[in-house]
């Protein structure tokens, strides 16, 4: 930790030089984020806890860098829903990453979450030691409670990623400069650090103000209800399931749970009764169908637009990202993919793995906002006289959608969206309210079936049984979380929590193979699309959701489809089109004279030549085979036959096979970078590595 913890002098200098600070609090408006105010000028900490209101601005301050571009980029892919799209080698560590391939000298670890929030820690235990000084007021207590809780989260995060990790609640300045644990402290027991951090936010709910009675007109900061839902989460996490060893001799590591079976009890206690002073609180709800959306598609679409009153009730915290200075590329690796026009050339680096998109229900509503099976290109050149086509894909490259380019505004600059950063969700409190209630009760109650049938009824798919048995009814929550919270970062860490990720791993890998030869649960899925085409609107805010299909199974559809007139002339192009739509008015779709249709082989890749082809057949040109999409997917099938006969190396074999890292009781936690000045590993000599590495 010594690029963290160097001097007193330095830390001074890092924690309260004017960048670390905001000047001026402008919680009213929606136009500029908190984090993004002007510099407050000042060097002395003391001066600013003597006056409430430049302690207020400090703990504003404590917000910037709680979610490092780590957490939602590379850790926010390998979670059996979204995974990696970088092109995949051995040298590519985003890649590794999302397949569990890790070391510690390339490095193929995280590098940068470590002093992140390391860094957050010191100013919060400035803000803590600070504000314990001033005189008591509800007001102090508030400010008191809302740091505590942003400094829980900094070590939740660290936890889930490390593992037991160094423990530091007071500032550097407070310490003995000639204890060697100042300098170089050694892991804690991460169950102390739980209890600690635990504590801290039961006080917290406190003493920190309901969202009704804050004045807040968004959920940037942190309230009754977001603290309760934080608690909820950490005392889950608390008491599951994470990869723990032998801090004194560094062996047997192994999954399992803290040993005092009791605190474990305790902890889903606390869990469940955090959750239910938000349920009971009365003023969360799920955010519900308008507008001629779906509720889930409601939700995403007015988040992505910024409109907070649209979804205060649901979204209990996010964190602000709106600005010159604070925007962050939240939304920039996890979107459909853009090139040229309006939107820029943006290249997608995360997909969802097609047996996720074909695990939905029929009639979830929550599929085609989680998931696009299109892509936005050009038809020619990407000349401003050209058009750009949301083109649909292959199952080889369905791609992130809760956070398209299309829904969101304008933003500042080609490396940022403008989105803020979503953490936590009354859906979250819901599910995590059915969980508490199955394991404290030894199966499904009424209170946490309900809290289960809002999420799903929300969904659209209430008509879906609910298990009675307790193992079964976690394996259901299990799924809705990942119905649910696709993109969201948090489903890896959560599977492991639950001491599911192995499984869940080995599950997806099967599917997918299953996929690729058509076998098992999808011994039925169809081969063939007949996409309608549509133009993009290339504007921001455009409400766009899916490219409408049909799906083909008759042998004459078939026939018909991929009897592509290959260069033809218009007439044997019109007739084409004609025959394509006598067979979508046959499924029972209306078709304007304008409309027009291409198929598309879901099985094979999407630069195959039929489907560049059936592109072509419909108007593309020099736009016709190409995506803003890493190679690894988009130009390889997702079909075994389709590929020669052997799996495709991004489903099994060769460098690129699914999760090829992974080895349970190892990989569910990531080394320390070893490789130079400013990994932890280098900086700090006290501090041991995983095993294993």
């Amino acid at each position: 930790m010594k690029n963290i913890y160097n001097t007193p002098v330095f830390l001074r200098k890092l924690v309260v030089l004017p960048s670390i600070f905001v000047a001026v609090l402008v919680m009213n408006s929606c136009s500029d984020d908190f984090l993004d105010q002007p510099a407050y000028n000042s060097l002395d900490t003391e001066s600013v806890f003597k006056n409430i209101d430049t302690a207020e601005m400090f703990v504003l301050g404590c917000y910037r860098g709680i979610v490092p571009t780590e957490m939602y980029y590379q850790l926010g892919a390998g979670d059996t829903v979204t995974h990696s799209s970088e092109d995949g080698s051995t040298n590519n560590s985003k890649y590794n990453i999302a397949n569990y391939q890790y070391d510690a000298y390339t490095p193929n670890t995280v590098t940068g979450i470590y002093s992140a929030m390391y860094a957050v820690i010191e100013r919060t235990n400035i803000a803590v030691s600070g504000l314990s000084k001033m005189e008591a007021s509800s007001k102090r207590d508030a400010l008191l409670a809302e740091v505590k809780a942003i400094r829980a989260f900094c070590y939740y995060n660290l936890i889930r990623v490390y593992g037991d990790v160094p423990s530091v609640f007071k500032p550097l300045d407070e310490m003995d400069p000639n204890d060697p644990n100042t300098l170089y402290p050694k892991r804690t027991s991460r169950d102390e650090i739980y209890d600690r951090i635990i504590a801290d936010l039961q006080e917290s709910a406190g003493n920190i103000p309901n969202f009704a009675q804050s004045g807040y007109t968004t959920t940037e900061r942190l309230t009754k209800q977001g603290v309760n839902a934080l608690l909820a989460r950490i005392a889950l996490y608390a008491a599951g399931y994470s990869l723990r060893w032998d801090l004194n001799t560094g062996s047997g590591a192994m999954m399992s749970r803290r040993s005092d079976n009791n605190r474990i009890q305790q902890l889903y206690q606390i869990a469940d009764n955090a959750c239910a002073a938000i349920i009971n609180g009365g003023t969360n709800s799920l955010v519900q169908a308008q507008g001629g959306k779906s509720g889930f598609e409601y939700l995403w679409y007015n988040f992505c637009q910024r409109k907070f009153s649209a979804t205060n009730s649901e979204i209990l915290w996010q964190i602000a990202e709106y600005g010159a200075n604070t925007n962050s590329a939240f939304g920039v690796y996890a979107h459909p993919g853009s090139r040229a026009g309006t939107y820029g050339s943006r290249k997608a680096l995360q997909f969802i793995l097609p047996s996720y998109y074909l695990s939905f229900n029929t009639g979830d509503t929550r599929r085609d906002v989680s998931c696009t099976s299109y892509s936005i290109y050009f038809l020619n050149n990407g000349n401003a006289s050209d058009k750009w086509v949301d083109v649909g894909t292959t199952y080889s490259c369905i791609m992130p959608g809760k956070f398209r380019i299309g829904w969101c505004v304008e933003p500042q600059a080609a490396d940022g969206r403008n989105l803020n950063i979503p953490l936590l969700r009354y859906s979250d409190v819901l599910l995590m309210y059915a969980e508490t209630q199955n394991y404290l009760n030894g199966g499904p109650t009424a209170a946490g079936t309900a809290a289960l049938m809002q999420v799903r009824n929300r969904a659209g798919i209430g008509n879906v049984p609910v298990p009675s048995g307790q193992q079964a009814f976690e394996t259901a929550i299990v799924q809705e979380r990942k119905w649910e919270f696709a993109g969201e970062f948090n489903l890896r860490t959560d599977l492991i929590r639950m001491n599911r990720l192995a499984s869940e791993i080995e599950a997806t890998r099967q599917a997918m193979k299953n996929l690729s030869n058509r076998t098992g649960q999808f011994v039925n899925t169809p081969v063939y699309r007949l996409y309608k085409y549509h133009q993009n609107a290339q504007v921001y805010g455009d409400p766009f959701l899916a490219v409408t299909y049909v799906e083909l199974t008759a042998p004459t559809e078939i026939a018909v489809a991929t009897n592509v007139p290959v260069n033809g002339t218009a007439t044997a192009l019109q007739a084409y089109q004609t025959a394509l739509a006598n067979i979508v008015t046959a499924h029972g779709q209306t078709v304007a004279p304008d409309d027009k249709w291409y198929p598309a082989n879901m099985f094979q890749a999407y630069t195959s030549t039929f489907n560049g082809n059936a592109r072509k057949a419909v108007g593309f040109t020099g736009g016709f085979n190409v995506l803003q999409i890493g190679n690894i997917i988009y130009t390889k099938p997702t079909g075994f036959a389709e590929n020669g006969g052997t799996y495709p190396n991004w489903i099994e074999g060769g460098g690129d096979g699914l999760f090829y890292g992974f080895v349970p009781n190892k990989t569910e936690l990531l080394p320390f970078a070893a490789a130079s000045a400013g990994h932890p590993l280098v900086d700090n000599p006290n501090l041991s590595q995983l095993p294993g590495y």
